[in-house]
């Protein structure tokens, strides 16, 4: 697979997925206590701590050329398609950690993302966009990879989904 042009259409996609509006794992959601977090400092600042977590062993492997600028890039990408769609942003994914690695997806409006339910049902709808992807369907990827596969593509390690109020839940990917 010529990663050059992988990362090319990573890129594009990115916007073309937030156009529109991905849930894989092989893990059950298990509550989290707070000192399982360690020295989390991104939790009650962009997100309340997580009260759930879960580990989604990836299908994919990590690009070569994956760096805080690819994930950056890819961020921005989505965001652009968020902002060129006719429908208004209810939602936004944007990287934090010294190298952009943490993915975080927080809700804008009050009542949603706020259950495991509606964060799994948020992040099947960004696996069905990814699935949808021309680098997934070149690659005959598109009934395999997920939502978390891509991140993991991208060098994410783990993805944060919030309602920006009072729950979250981690996605760790390795």
């Amino acid at each position: 697979m010529r990663t050059k042009g992988l990362v090319a259409g990573l890129l594009v996609a990115a916007g073309a997925m937030a156009g529109g509006v991905m849930a894989g794992g092989a893990a059950a959601a298990q509550e989290v206590q707070p000192a399982d977090l360690g020295d989390e400092r991104h939790a009650g600042y962009y997100y309340p701590s997580p009260q759930t977590e879960e580990t989604y062993v990836a299908r994919a492997r990590t690009l070569q050329e994956a760096n805080r600028t690819l994930r950056l890039g890819f961020v921005t990408g989505f965001t652009q398609g968020q902002l060129e769609a006719p429908t208004p942003i209810w939602f936004v994914i944007y990287a934090k950690g010294a190298d952009s690695e943490k993915m975080i997806i927080t809700a804008l409006e009050e009542g949603k993302i706020d259950t495991l339910y509606r964060a799994r049902g948020l992040l099947a709808a960004l696996t069905a966009m990814a699935r949808q992807l021309p680098v997934f369907q070149e690659h005959g990827l598109q009934d395999w990879f997920t939502f978390f596969d891509l991140a993991k593509m991208l060098g994410f390690e783990q993805i944060t989904i919030s309602d920006g109020k009072g729950y979250a839940h981690r996605v760790n990917i390795e």
